[in-house]
């Protein structure tokens, strides 16, 4: 068959911004003293989004106190949108179960209720979840606003917020839509994390650890003599080592934007840890407990390919178990859930075999051959099963 072709050519699409400004904080936030500045009111329209739990938080609650619901009430506990001026509030229900194309299109729709231009900015306050979902927002309104983030748990701070991926889950799937929209400026107010519930701070900590191991080996060493960080949120170490992460994933994220590179290699333990997620249904396990979990496994898996020794693994075992993750084959949250082991491992691996970041049938993973020495391979469906149904090495 014969054809003619024409070829047209592009620049790059451009990601929103060509720079990310991160802001750290001292002391207690103040949302009111950051956006609501004197000369502040001059500014373009914006759309803040924030969750119920953010929203009845002590340091939060005067900031949303400015605004109203469009009956004129307070309560802003059913995710009401409300207004200040110009601008709007849309507070979103919490947690895993809330992170979807449809809560994505409301804020969307709020955007658009209230006449927002391309020139708005679109802000989120909170987790992962609000952080990602409003991103993702801002990168379709109208074909790309602006955006900003206020990460107000640890795992948003370390991870979530920093390098402009955005998104919302789809299915039972981890992440499957969305976009790569970096935001124009990042305040990070470590206070925040004072407030965190324990299981929640402890699921940030899989990411600090995480870092940790791909970047940071003295922070590993600090981390494994000091495990009360995990109690005490008042020490330097906790600024300390939330400034090292930020550091580090913005040195990774800088060269390699959309992943195609080094940028893969933030993914150690989440090959493992989204299969979990999504195995035990999303919002069972948190994140971070996941990526724990998926970090032991794949040691485990990086010995099986003689990639590294014992001693490695023995090491990131006991630094894992010592904030008290579950490292063994099978994660108490798939108990009962499948006949067997084996059975758990076919689900885990069938998971696997979905993820976005795969380049071909086989399922790419992130291993280490010692702390600081990252590898990016694939593995044998055998291979993978095996650390998946036993804890023998």
């Amino acid at each position: 068959m014969q054809y003619e072709e024409n070829i047209v050519e592009y620049p790059p699409v451009h990601p929103g911004t060509d720079r990310t400004f991160i802001r750290f904080y001292d002391g207690a936030p103040d949302l009111n003293a950051l956006f609501y500045a004197p000369g502040s009111a001059d500014g373009p329209q914006r759309v803040f989004v924030t969750d119920e739990t953010v929203c009845a938080l002590e340091a939060v609650r005067p900031f949303t106190h400015l605004f109203h619901t469009e009956d004129g009430g307070k309560d802003f506990s059913r995710g009401f949108v409300g207004v200040r001026g110009r601008d709007v509030l849309v507070v979103l229900g919490s947690g895993e179960a809330f992170k979807t194309i449809e809560s994505v299109l409301r804020i969307v729709a709020a955007a658009l209720d209230h006449n927002a231009q391309r020139s708005a900015v679109f802000v989120g306050i909170g987790g992962g979840v609000i952080t990602d979902m409003t991103a993702f927002a801002a990168s379709v309104f109208k074909r790309g606003a602006h955006c900003e983030l206020v990460p107000t748990t640890l795992l948003c701070m370390v991870d979530a917020a920093v390098g402009g991926k955005t998104g919302c889950d789809f299915s039972s799937y981890k992440n499957m839509i969305g976009s790569f929209f970096p935001a124009q400026k990042i305040h990070v107010c470590p206070h925040f994390v004072q407030s965190l519930p324990a299981d929640e701070y402890r699921s940030g900590m899989a990411e600090v650890v995480k870092t940790a191991l791909l970047y940071d080996p003295p922070l590993v060493e600090k981390l494994e003599r000091t495990p009360s960080v995990l109690t005490d949120r008042t020490g330097p170490l906790v600024r300390e080592m939330i400034r090292s992460c930020v550091s580090a994933k913005a040195r990774v994220v800088e060269e390699d934007l959309t992943e195609t590179g080094i940028r893969m290699q933030l993914n150690l333990g989440h090959t493992f840890g989204h299969a979990l997620e999504s195995c035990s249904g999303l919002g069972t396990v948190s994140h971070g407990d996941a990526v724990a979990w998926g970090m032991a496994r794949a040691a485990a898996l990086s010995e099986r390919l003689h990639l590294c020794g014992a001693d490695y693994v023995r090491r990131v075992t006991a630094l894992l178990a010592s904030f008290g993750w579950e490292t063994g084959c099978l994660h108490r949250a798939l108990a009962g859930r499948f006949a067997d082991r084996k059975a758990a491992a076919d689900a885990l691996y069938e998971a696997m075999k979905k993820d976005k970041k795969n380049a071909t049938a086989r399922v790419r993973f992130v291993l280490q051959r010692g702390i600081g020495e990252t590898v990016i391979t694939e593995a044998e469906a055998d291979d993978v099963r095996a650390v998946l149904e036993s804890d023998e090495r």
